[in-house]
């Protein structure tokens, strides 16, 4: 009986890589406009796979809107395929939200076009998130189609993936990647040849002698071959060993062998037979970073707080997602991995910067929308997370007395000031006014008098925590109107101002997802105030001395407990790799000492202590022509920014600098309080267990450096951070290396140290040098605080508004409270709150969402089950919630 071989016609189609998207997108369009004729008419093509992301779609006919029927009719038909995701994103280098938006974005466009491929479709991920077969699951998905990170301990063409909570599907691997069909010859006894070596080359992973081989038709923007369906049956007719069809991923997996799969759990990070490509979590920190930050202000602040505070009706859901769409966009690998030209690069931080421009306006507003809910007047704390929270926050305060419990950060005193002129002055006198801290825009009590034999007078009350009256901006216009119809007449200008202050005061126990008014009063917490000076800081929980010798700094626990020296120590070395992987030169110059430190206090207390390590250092200034070493020298100053809170037991670090310097690595090094045998970071709704070394292959050295979300524990130590994605664990698990910056020029290099072939083109680059100046936030625990609560913490700020005070009610209390799991989501969802939670332990959890009940439905928002006010969550399980009113 003659083997199937399923041939998959497809195309692979970076949205932006070595080109930039539009680049990319007339190629597209091209293809397109010649092919889909084709595929309508030509019955040898029966089918053919859009690459899995709904991209090209919108890509596509955002330039030919005309086409959409078409492509419609064809998909409806069976013969395109299209989705199920948006954009084929990395999976490490993006939150959790992240690769869900971007499933139910690709999900619903594919809607419009018949619905999505029914297979999770990830070809070319630089590896996989422990958590992808439950999310693929929660969408109703069997089976996933992989290539990059399985592990040489399967040993079989498909396997079953299992997810941390025993979610499993079905895994078909890509065992030579996802063109072993690409550039099909228009000579069927060629094809045969070709076919039979593939055959030879994998015969000792096939699931059985007969088993359907996967033949897949396509690779990196390869465009369609006309003569598929005459060498197909040319080929079948010329011999009986191979039976070539034309199939679909859906058609082909239906049938595929499911007996004696071997079995994986958790994530595929392996370079066992394909790169792993594992150095892109370095490469452009500051990509990563903007990545961070916006998915922070969409995910963390915007969202709840919109939800929370805005009415259903006031929902901003076609702003969030734009933003959103901005979000998933980069997404794409290529794009957040930025291995990529410079153009793409440039591309990718603007719609990081308008996705977090939208969410900060939203912000705003809701922030507005609470603080007239509020009902008392005066400072309120808001608490966008779902857990309890204490912290330190800045509120302002009308008048110039010292607060109690607070600490002063700016203080403006009162002042009465007069300016006079001629109506055809106001311009001119306003501006005197605004340099001196006046804006008559932002203050309340404006008057005017425009009588004619007086001239114009204009008079306002300006203070920070003053609202603009309802008729200030109505009289701001009448009074340019009355100096422009009295031009020449006189006009004055009084202009006073209130004094105010703002300072930094601590506040506790502001409720999950509520508020807590704050009263000025003595500090509260427990040791009261932190001292700083130019040898450390302290807080009675933890001290924090620097050496003067070379800058690194220790964490001695007040009370007890073994001082941890030697951190943040900074080593400098060079790099030959590309954006893909990072390649040490053969003869480097590794700088790890600084040849000066000096010491500033910043702050010196009582609520915020910080103080200033400056540190200059020798470092070399680029690599060789050979690339063997490095060469030339800049001076270069260094500086880190500590800062430690009252009643806080993490450090916060600021390290910023120039860089000068190209072709180099830097990394800040912690040594643990004890060795440790692996590391547990965050990843997509888990955090995963490592261990010392990594799983290598033929072509790429099995480097250790892997990726974290927001923090990394190892041996009783926590770093967390905004977008520095790579950590090692080094000196044989006894300390932890954090990477700043990673710079180099080239896409990909032909041959280097740490890998033996080409990863792409091999084009110089200027962007992932990142010269110039650099900045970089982390924070350091010591002890077994829950990671989790640590990043609300330090990157989810409290948040101050001024209560309008107008309606009864408590000062303190919660809008809605989620016990019992992390949330990832809390949103609107067809006029309903919705709440993503997830369980990251080994234990069953109970989630508590206190007096409401709803359904739990799946990530295509079908309905599951019924619960009342509590639901039970499995070990690592991921749920979400639609909540009934009144919310």
């Amino acid at each position: 009986m003659a083997r199937l071989v399923a041939v998959v016609p497809h195309t692979h189609w970076d949205r932006e890589w070595y080109l930039p998207f539009q680049a990319f997108r007339l190629g597209l369009v091209e293809v397109l406009d010649e092919f889909l004729p084709r595929l309508a008419s030509d019955s040898g093509y029966d089918r053919f796979l859009l690459d899995g992301q709904m991209a090209v779609v919108d890509d596509y006919l955002e330039l030919r809107p005309e086409a959409a029927e078409g492509l419609r009719r064809l998909a409806e038909a069976g013969r395109l395929t299209v989705g199920p995701w948006y954009i084929l994103m990395d999976e490490f280098l993006v939150s959790g939200e992240t690769i869900i938006r971007n499933l139910q974005l690709g999900l619903e466009r594919a809607e419009a076009f018949g619905g999505a491929m029914s297979v999770g479709y990830l070809p070319d991920m630089f590896g996989h998130v422990a958590q992808m077969p439950q999310l693929l699951r929660l969408a109703g998905f069997e089976h996933a189609v992989v290539w990059r990170g399985v592990p040489a301990a399967v040993d079989r063409s498909a396997f079953w993936w299992q997810a941390p909570d025993g979610s499993t599907l079905r895994a078909e691997y890509l065992l030579v990647g996802y063109g072993n069909g690409a550039a099909m010859p228009a000579d069927p006894a060629a094809l045969v040849r070709r076919a039979a070596a593939h055959e030879a080359e994998t015969a000792r992973f096939a699931l059985a002698a007969d088993a359907p081989m996967l033949w897949m038709n396509g690779t990196d923007h390869q465009a369609p071959q006309p003569w598929l369906g005459e060498v197909l049956a040319g080929a079948n007719a010329a011999q009986d060993h191979f039976q070539f069809t034309v199939s679909s991923l859906p058609e082909y997996l239906a049938k595929a062998p499911t007996d004696g799969l071997p079995s994986w759990r958790g994530e595929l990070r392996s370079g066992a037979r394909a790169n792993l490509l594992m150095g892109v979590a370095s490469n452009r920190v500051d990509v990563k970073i903007a990545a961070a930050r916006a998915e922070r202000a969409l995910e963390r602040v915007a969202e709840p707080l919109c939800a929370l505070w805005l009415a259903p009706d006031q929902w901003p859901g076609a702003e969030l997602r734009l933003a959103w769409e901005n979000v998933v966009r980069n997404s794409a690998h290529d794009s957040i991995c930025a291995c990529s030209h410079d153009l793409v690069g440039t591309s990718v931080l603007h719609r990081y910067s308008e996705a977090t421009t939208i969410a900060e306006v939203l912000r705003r507003r809701a922030l507005e929308a609470a603080a007239a809910m509020m009902p008392v007047r005066g400072p309120v704390v808001l608490n966008p997370s779902a857990r309890l929270r204490s912290g330190i926050v800045e509120v302002v305060v009308d008048g110039e007395a010292p607060v109690p419990g607070g600490q002063l950060v700016e203080r403006v005193a009162a002042r009465v000031m007069e300016v006079t002129g001629v109506g055809a002055d106001l311009g001119h006198l306003l501006g005197q006014l605004e340099e001196a801290g006046f804006r008559p825009n932002q203050a309340g009590d404006l008057s005017l008098d425009a009588s004619r034999e007086a001239g114009v007078t204009l008079a306002f009350v300006a203070g920070a925590t003053r609202q603009r009256a309802f008729s200030g901006a109505s009289l701001l216009a009448e009074a340019w109107a009355q100096a422009g119809a009295n031009a020449d007449r006189p006009l004055r200008i009084r202009a006073e101002r209130s004094g105010w202050q703002r300072v930094a005061v601590h506040v506790a126990d502001v409720p999950g997802y509520g508020w807590a008014s704050w009263e000025a009063g003595p500090l509260t917490v427990a040791p009261v105030v932190v001292t700083a000076d130019a040898t450390g800081l302290g807080n009675g929980i933890i001290d924090v001395a620097v050496d003067v010798a070379d800058g690194t700094w220790s964490i001695v626990p007040v009370g007890g407990g073994r001082a941890l020296t030697g951190l943040g120590r900074l080593v400098d070395d060079g790099e030959a790799g590309d954006t893909y992987n990072y390649s040490p030169p053969a003869l480097d110059t590794v700088i790890d000492q600084p040849e000066s430190v000096s010491i500033d206090a910043l702050e010196a207390g009582p609520v915020r202590g910080s103080l200033r390590i400056t540190r200059w250092y020798r470092w070399p200034e680029q690599l060789t022509p050979d690339a063997r070493a490095r060469t030339g020298e800049q001076r270069i100053e260094v500086i880190a920014d500590l800062e430690l809170r009252a009643g806080e037991d993490v450090l916060r670090v600021t390290t910023s600098f120039d860089n000068r310097c190209r072709d180099h690595r830097l990394r800040a090094l912690f040594p643990l309080p004890s060795a440790a045998p692996g590391s547990v970071a965050e990843c997509a709704f888990a955090v995963v267990q490592r261990g010392l070394e990594a799983e290598g292959g033929p072509h790429e050295d099995s480097l250790p450096t892997f990726p974290s979300r927001r923090f990394v524990s190892a041996g009783g130590l926590t770093v967390l951070h905004e977008g520095l994605l790579e950590y090692e664990l080094v000196d044989g698990g006894t300390a932890l290396a954090l990477t700043l910056l990673r710079a180099n020029g080239m896409l990909s290099r032909p041959v280097m140290a740490t890998r033996d072939n080409s990863a792409g083109p091999a084009l110089p680059l200027e962007g992932p040098q990142m010269r110039g100046p650099v900045t970089v936030h982390y924070a350091v625990h010591c002890g077994e605080r829950d990671p989790y609560e640590l990043a609300d913490q330090v990157w989810v700020p409290l948040e101050v508004v001024n209560g309008a005070g107008l309606v009864s009610g408590a000062d303190r209390g919660s809008a809605l409270d989620v016990r019992g799991a992390e949330v990832s989501a809390l949103q609107r969802a067809g006029g309903r709150l919705e709440v993503r939670v997830f369980n990251p332990s080994d234990e069953e959890t109970t989630v508590l969402v206190a007096g409401h009940g709803g359904w739990l439905v799946d990530l295509r928002g079908a309905p599951l089950e019924r619960f009342e006010e509590s639901f039970p969550l499995r070990p690592w399980g991921i749920a979400t919630a639609r909540l009934d009113g009144p919310l």
